[in-house]
């Protein structure tokens, strides 16, 4: 780990730890002063490290941890006042939420104050999901919404006798495992208390409106927990019912009612509390703390950037996760209202805004609907409105959250329905929040059988390419994946520096497609990975190594034209940023054997857990420009 020599701007050491008894559910007046001084002070502190993140570009959730402050401080004095009662770990559904797991870690001296500067930088071990083994202090992994609680029930299972926390979320409590975990704690009589920061936010709006009619208490009490709700602002009330939950055996739900971001002037309720604070606000802030150390220091911060220059590829920058969305309204607008009411609907999963979606919404509204954190329940519905011939159910979520659907899938399969699906955030890149995230497994999609109802996986290059897959897929029947990244990727140029995927251009299903000739080897790519091996191609060419590079935009089906093509020729390279295990490489080697070519082979993809950071994830896999030459060098020779 990478200590940074800037000592932390606000001092860390006025934290006054404290013991508190949850047998005596009444404060003092020194223990409620000491409370409230302590999370003043811990809040200044996350503002000033998450907004470090927002200066640096590499992204954070501000709100989540800042919310959470008061129940974090209480248990942590119940951790020190009753040792013996408890798992002394502050287990948390929401991932993103790591602001508290490493301010905690540096308020035990587990981690230096000075690292939190450092927050979800390249190689700081602090990325935007806590991972165990990874960062100092940190007890737990955990990353996607709804897993933790049915894990905790295990510890609980594993401790008796000793209460296990797990702080949870409106948001979290939308997914379907957490109806699987209450009813276990339940029938089991676990002693598990859950700590639910409810403040009616998510990413893409608010329960209240998007899921009328849910709620977080009356769900948990028809599981049959005990609920105690009340104003998670109210100090002495929140000790009050804590302490209650914890001398009450059994399953408990401590219900705490707060705006998103109180006190925060500019993000006090809104959705964009929900991700990390903007430097405006946050100096804003810091300035009415009288913190003008932290504010300097933030003001201090300049943006990282990657300085390479990629050969073959433009300067045009096209985020394809937004692109698919303008492609489908352009799609949609070519229908008359009642020809699009009838055959499509659109479904999101509190994404909208991270997966193009929202494009649709806008111009759309009345074949869209905005659903919770849901998704494997969200993309069943979708299938099942493509059930019938004809129509098309749309369904959109991050890459990682694939491998939560592929039961769902399945069905959909034996079910001949048509989905159309777009699965943002594949691969590696841009990604801080890390290895939970990583969306690296979509290969899984494919999972039917050789006769079974057809099943096309693809990730456009660029965002022509995009436009022109969006275009050609969208009317076919069966189920189509849409791959995109989280990071913008430029426009993929051909030899004479004109757009490869111009307005000329027609993508064709199954069919892969010559980037640039070769003779003496092949490289096989597709998505964010073409550009970086693209620029690999021109480079070893100027070097004397003639090697050409196919673009494999269909993932799943075999161009048997082009695989006789690079077959014969001395080798084959095939770089992705999908995993290595499960990827696109993991089955060409094979594809080759079958039709009896015996090229030298190898695959490079991601193999090992992420670094944070944003671009810094490809070198980090060694899946960047300098480690696909190396590869290629290494079979060249």
């Amino acid at each position: 780990m990478t200590i940074t020599a800037t000592k932390f701007p606000i001092d860390l050491g006025a934290y006054k730890p404290l013991k508190l008894d949850p047998s005596n559910p009444v404060l003092t007046n020194e223990q409620r002063e000491t409370l409230k001084a302590n999370i003043q002070l811990c809040r200044d502190a996350i503002v000033l490290f998450t907004a470090t993140g927002a200066a640096k570009g590499v992204g954070g959730h501000t709100g989540g941890p800042y919310d959470t402050v008061p129940e974090v401080m209480i248990l942590d004095a119940f951790f020190r006042g009753a040792p013996d009662k408890f798992v002394p770990i502050f287990f948390d559904e929401a991932g993103h939420r790591v602001g508290t797991q490493y301010l905690m870690a540096a308020l035990r001296g587990e981690l230096p104050a000075e690292q939190l500067l450092k927050y979800r930088e390249a190689n700081s071990k602090l990325p935007g999901h806590p991972e165990l083994g990874l960062t100092p202090g940190v007890q737990f992994s955990s990353g996607r919404l709804g897993h933790m609680w049915p894990y905790v029930n295990g510890v609980a299972m594993a401790n008796p006798g000793k209460a296990v926390f797990c702080l949870g979320s409106d948001g979290s409590q939308q997914e379907g495992n957490d109806a699987e975990a209450a009813r276990l704690a339940i029938a089991q009589h676990l002693n598990v208390k859950l700590i639910i920061d409810d403040n009616d936010v998510t990413i893409a709006g608010h329960p209240s409106k998007y899921l009328p009619g849910f709620s977080v208490a009356k769900t948990l009490q028809g599981h049959g927990l005990k609920v105690l709700e009340g104003d998670g602002e109210d100090i002495d009330d929140l000790y009050r019912r804590l302490c209650e939950a914890v001398t009450t055996p059994g399953a408990i739900a401590v219900i705490n009612k707060r705006p998103m971001c109180p006190g925060i002037e500019g993000l006090e309720g809104s959705t964009h509390g929900h991700d990390v604070i903007s430097v405006d606000l946050a100096l804003k802030y810091l300035e009415s703390r009288g913190q003008a150390a932290a504010v300097e220091h933030i003001k201090s911060i300049q943006k990282p950037k990657d300085s390479y220059t990629f050969l073959g590829s433009g300067d045009k920058l096209g985020a394809n996760r937004n692109v698919f969305g303008e492609a489908m309204v352009e799609v949609l607008g070519r229908m008359s209202e009642t020809e699009r009411k009838e055959k499509v609907m659109v479904i999101d999963s509190d994404l909208e805004g991270s997966c193009g979606l929202k494009k649709i919404h806008d111009a759309y509204p009345e074949i869209f609907i905005p659903s919770g954190i849901m998704e494997r329940g969200n993309f069943s519905a979708a299938a099942g409105f493509g059930m019938e011939k004809g129509k098309q159910g749309v369904f959109a979520t991050f890459s990682a959250f694939l491998e939560m659907c592929i039961s769902e899938i399945t069905m959909a399969r034996l079910n001949y329905s048509n989905v159309l699906c777009h699965f943002s955030h594949a691969g590696v890149d841009d990604m801080a929040d890390n290895t939970c995230h990583f969306g690296i497994n979509n290969m899984f999609a494919d999972n039917g059988l050789d006769d079974g109802h057809e099943t096309r996986l693809y990730f456009p290059a660029d965002a022509n390419q995009m436009k022109a897959c969006v275009n050609a897929v969208f009317s076919d029947p069966g189920l189509r994946f849409i791959f995109s990244t989280r990071s913008k990727v430029p426009n993929i140029l051909d030899g004479n520096g004109n757009d490869l995927f111009g307005s000329n251009y027609k993508f064709v299903p199954g069919k892969d497609e010559v980037v640039r000739e070769g003779t003496a080897g092949y490289i096989v790519s597709f998505g964010d990975a073409l550009y970086r091996s693209l620029d690999a191609v021109e480079r070893l060419k100027q070097e004397g190594i003639d090697v050409g590079l196919i673009n494999k935009a269909t993932l799943n089906v075999v161009d048997e034209e082009t695989m006789a093509k690079i077959g014969k020729t001395s080798f084959v390279v095939v770089a992705e940023a999908f995993n290595r295990r499960t990827g696109l490489g993991s089955r060409f080697g094979s594809w080759l054997l079958e039709r009896g070519y015996t090229p030298k082979y190898a695959h490079l993809g991601t193999y090992r857990e992420g670094c944070g950071g944003l671009w810094e994830q490809y070198p980090h896999q060694g899946i960047d420009p300098a480690g696909i030459m190396n590869k290629v060098k290494e079979l060249a020779k």
